[in-house]
């Protein structure tokens, strides 16, 4: 009986073990949690041309007509809102392809988003302004990542404060004072927003999820 009880028990702590380092391979880490089930587009809503999104083999596909996603939340009557937050998604470019992370954002129908600041997505494309920028903020020239590679990128907003990190690299560390804003984006509060940039553009996200911070 003591022998078989240490075998379940030694069975029991392996398990766990695997479930463990699965859970932090999937970026299930302390305090994020997700923002994409992996199998639909729960708690999403796409504004113009809603057919640029599609989820496969547990990623969002964003490819078609300019469109953006943003995250509502479990509870569409009270969109979601984050104010300071620690933001990861893992994410693929094609060739060729433009896409980016909105945060700070609200929900519109149509156009690009008016609120909030834009983390770049485009390591190929021909605008210059490569992944890891905060657009029309702080450029950056050179692509920190590769197409038809996954890379992470993230977004940290403490306060006045703004990184955007990729695959652990700092591209840009902003501290954001009214006299630099420009075109009226600046730091309050709201949602995030994925971009569906053009037809020639596809992106990939998966493992989206979010730490909100104090």
């Amino acid at each position: 009986m003591a022998y078989a009880a240490t075998v379940r028990t030694v069975r029991w702590c392996v398990a766990v073990g695997l479930a463990i380092v699965a859970g932090a391979a999937r970026g299930q880490e302390a305090g994020f949690e997700p923002l994409f089930d992996g199998k639909s587009l729960a708690g999403w809503k796409a504004n113009e041309n809603p057919a640029s999104w599609q989820v496969v083999d547990g990623q969002i596909v964003c490819h078609g007509p300019r469109s953006h996603l943003f995250y509502m939340g479990p509870d569409a009557a009270k969109p979601a809102e984050f104010k300071n937050f620690h933001f990861k998604a893992e994410v693929m470019t094609k060739p060729g392809a433009n896409s980016g992370i909105y945060f700070h954002t609200r929900y519109q129908p149509d156009g690009w988003p008016e609120k909030g600041h834009e983390a770049q997505v485009n390591n190929s494309q021909s605008d210059p302004v490569r992944t890891g920028s905060l657009y029309n903020v702080v450029k950056n020239f050179e692509a920190p990542a590769k197409d038809d590679t996954w890379f992470t990128e993230e977004v940290i907003v403490e306060g006045d404060h703004i990184v955007i990190k990729v695959d652990g690299k700092t591209i840009v560390d902003f501290v954001e004072k009214t006299a630099e804003v420009k075109d009226g984006r600046k730091l309050s509060a709201g949602t995030f927003a994925l971009q569906a940039h053009d037809p020639g553009s596809e992106v990939h996200y998966r493992n989206i999820r979010v730490k909100r911070l104090p």
